[in-house]
């Protein structure tokens, strides 16, 4: 197995899936605070206010806010070079437009990052993972209104300034690609869809909302653009990265229509984002895709200097996945969240595939089009775990983080800078997608049920003491 030395092992969490604590120490409501528990079949209810006959698990999450002291030893005993993590901006910023930031969510912060260094763990920081201040999105409409921009950048800015010497690698929007369909447009652009859930994609989208939608990714990619300037004045040795989920699409069949849909689904779910931070401008073919789809952004000058000048030093991405594009319409309707399901492959409790091969491939296409370091910061593998007397037996979950691994290290040999991987999740947390706790993707287990019952209580999973063994043989030791 070939990792070099230094790799980055890990894992990550978000913090309004972990932290808790949604209205203490002066923090006020983010979009997700406002979101209540699903399931499978049922999608999550977007409130405007919050109400008694809802639940809504994010005010809970695993506590880490709580317990974080507990959680960073734990992690620090499985080997951890680094955690990956996110900030709640509204706890620095509790409405967002606020002129002076939360001190009590400043030294928060503070106290988490030091400790992390105290047990040489390296935080990897995303400044705004599926989160905004609740105020953002009702006031302002999001990041469809450009003055969100600078709220974002007054952020970031201070978020930088006040960790700098604590916090190098910085990760500014998680999964922005997603703001490309109407699941991003609320958790990434905090606009508040008029279906009034959380869905993966609405095939009813007016055209109005697909505006408002790509007006707002614009906006996003405006102001990461700006933060990598000040960052890089702020302290030359910061780098700032983008985050995207990282979509693999084959051909559903060897047809050319096939092919072609392949090649169309991997431009708008990966390239569309990606050329922009890693290459400065849009992708030439951006404004074919504008004009066929009816898609009007303001766009100035000012900012496509910014794009130009504010390209992202290295690559992260989520990989979970594999699925097939098609030219049938009539396939289409019937596949997955994201595309077509692949029949060859097996598929997850929750009807995702499961395609290690699919992350070499995905590695090496993203490293040959930008020849930047890559990052891998989420994967994993969702399952029902059973807690008994005390352990939690996920030989199922030691499978598929292996077979990624070895998949990374192929694609390291293949010559990719593949310089770190943090496992998702690094313990139990609500579920993004269902607001569910039982689907679990956590090292460690934690004893809380779907509607906040459990005495949060941590326990080590199998994988917990498997992935030990991995980042002590640097990636050596996969049995």
């Amino acid at each position: 197995m070939s990792f070099p030395k230094g790799f980055l092992w890990g894992g990550a969490v978000a913090a309004t899936q972990c932290e808790g604590a949604w209205n203490e120490d002066g923090k006020k409501a983010s979009i997700m605070d406002h979101v209540t528990n699903g399931d499978i079949n049922h999608p999550r209810l977007i409130t405007k206010e919050i109400e008694d006959n809802y639940f809504y698990p994010n005010h809970y999450g695993c506590k880490e806010y709580k317990f974080y002291e507990e959680d960073i030893k734990l992690y620090a005993e499985m080997g951890f070079k680094t955690y990956r993590m996110s900030i709640n901006w509204s706890r620095i910023f509790p409405n967002g437009d606020d002129e002076e930031p939360n001190q009590k969510g400043l030294d928060y912060y503070k106290r988490f990052f030091t400790l992390c260094r105290q047990y040489n763990i390296e935080p990897t920081v995303t400044m705004t993972h599926y989160d905004m201040p609740w105020n953002l999105s009702e006031k302002y409409g999001g990041f469809a209104n450009k003055k969100v921009i600078g709220f974002f950048v007054k952020y970031a800015t201070t978020i930088m300034k006040e960790y700098k010497g604590l916090v190098k690698r910085w990760l500014t929007f998680n999964e922005l690609n997603f703001a490309t369909v109407s699941y991003g447009e609320f958790v990434i652009s905090g606009i508040y869809p008029e279906c009034g859930y959380v869905n993966m994609d609405n095939p009813n989208s007016t055209l109005e909302e697909k505006n408002k939608r790509f007006q707002a990714l614009h906006n996003e990619l405006v102001a990461s653009a700006k933060v990598v300037q000040i960052a890089h004045e702020i302290d030359p040795e910061m780098q700032v990265g983008c985050m995207m989920c990282g979509f693999a699409y084959y051909p559903l069949t060897s047809k050319p229509e096939d092919i072609f849909a392949a090649q169309k689904d991997m431009e708008i779910w990966d390239y569309y984002c990606l050329d922009t931070m890693c290459k400065g401008k849009y992708p030439y073919w951006a404004k074919r895709f504008w004009k066929d789809n009816n898609i009007h952004i303001d766009i100035t000058e000012d900012e496509l200097n910014d794009l130009s000048k504010g390209t992202v030093d290295f690559i992260s991405f989520s990989y979970y996945r594999s699925d097939c594009s098609s030219n049938d319409a009539s396939l289409k309707q019937q596949g997955t969240d994201f595309g077509i399901r692949n029949p060859m492959l097996k598929t997850t409790e929750w009807g995702w595939s499961i395609d290690p091969l699919g992350l070499r491939w995905l590695l090496n296409e993203f490293y040959a089009r930008y020849e930047k370091p890559l990052m891998i910061v989420e994967n994993g593998l969702g399952a029902y775990d059973t807690l008994e007397n005390g352990y939690v037996h996920d030989a199922y979950r030691i499978e598929f983080m292996k077979n990624h691994i070895k998949a990374m290290s192929d694609a390291i040999d293949d010559g990719v800078d593949l310089i770190g991987y943090t496992c998702w999740c690094a313990i139990d947390i609500v579920s993004a997608g269902t607001g569910e706790m039982k689907k679990r993707y956590g090292l460690i287990y934690v004893d809380a049920d779907d509607l906040g019952n459990g005495s949060y209580k941590r326990y080590k999973k199998d994988s917990f003491y498997w992935y030990q063994k991995v980042i002590q043989s640097n990636g050596k030791d996969l049995d």
